[in-house]
């Protein structure tokens, strides 16, 4: 079973006149593979999932794993109707993937005890591990501790991409050791990995893997003064990167790189012209520096 650790980078979809654009979604990731990072989300919130059919769904997953066919790739699973999860999950399934990456339902604000049978029922069907993506802000669902205790006796739920901005939750689920945690919110990553997070699912770390890798093997090897200095390196670019509406202002950076179309389904929308410049000087500055 795959050990949920490091650094994964949850996975923009590039699209390029409105079609999804796999050789730079390739490209990409191949980039990122090279400079060392642990593994790869796609179809999760950063990928757009939401604005993707299920056929362009299993289109990227398959092209990422062709891509890079010795780094474990998790795919995000997300929905309210359990029976076109259901339906969803078979196909995601006969691929070779790391594991699956599943906030609860979003909408319907489900009951705690809800909570645990969405995700119990969703495991049972499962034959890879389950990753819990706890995102209120975007699900509209809070998960409690009682409630994520429960979740995680389940044999195949393993491992908590944590987005729920409760510091007292994360320490507590790390202290219990039932399940690796791993940061979900890039300004968090730090704090997480010094708490004894396993590692991060970061957005930021398309912009440089490298330098989100170091930092992690700097805390594993207790560098922390080193540690601190590449994440305060770091932190004006993850700012301007979730100063607006994710992955917009992600694309726009990563468009100004040459790697991509800077193109977004609606309704998302572009960043704007005087973000696109603040993030042009930063881009800059962490290359100099």
């Amino acid at each position: 079973m795959t050990c949920f650790s490091g650094i994964w980078v949850p996975l923009i979809t590039p699209f390029q006149n409105g079609d999804v654009d796999i050789p730079a979604l390739q490209a990409m990731t191949r980039r990122m593979a090279d400079a060392g990072v642990s593994g790869f989300v796609v179809c999760g919130s950063t990928g757009e999932a939401a604005a993707l059919s299920h056929s362009e769904q299993l289109m990227v997953l398959d092209a990422v794993i062709d891509a890079v066919p010795d780094c474990p790739v998790m795919m995000g699973l997300a929905g309210n109707n359990m029976a076109s999860l259901a339906s969803m999950l078979k196909q995601v399934q006969s691929r070779p993937i790391a594991g699956l990456l599943v906030p609860p339902p979003y909408y319907i604000r489900p009951s705690q005890t809800g909570i645990i049978a969405y995700f119990r029922t969703l495991a049972d069907a499962a034959s890879v591990p389950v990753v819990i993506y706890n995102i209120p802000y975007r699900t509209g669902v809070v998960i409690d501790l009682a409630t994520m205790r429960a979740i995680a006796k389940h044999e195949r739920i393993v491992a908590l991409k944590d987005c729920g901005g409760d510091q007292a939750l994360t320490m507590n689920l790390i202290a219990d050791g039932e399940l690796d945690v791993l940061a979900g919110d890039d300004m968090q990553i730090l704090s997480t990995l010094c708490f004894g997070g396993t590692g991060a699912i970061a957005a930021s770390a398309h912009i440089r893997p490298d330098l989100f890798v170091c930092l992690m093997q700097h805390v594993k090897s207790g560098e922390l003064a080193q540690a601190r200095e590449i994440f305060y390196r770091l932190l004006p670019i993850m700012q301007l990167l979730f100063s607006d509406a994710n992955p917009g202002p992600l694309k726009a950076a990563l468009s100004l790189m040459g790697m991509i179309s800077d193109e977004l389904r609606p309704p998302m929308q572009m960043a704007s012209t005087t973000l696109k410049d603040r993030l042009k000087e930063e881009l800059m500055r962490l290359e100099k520096d």
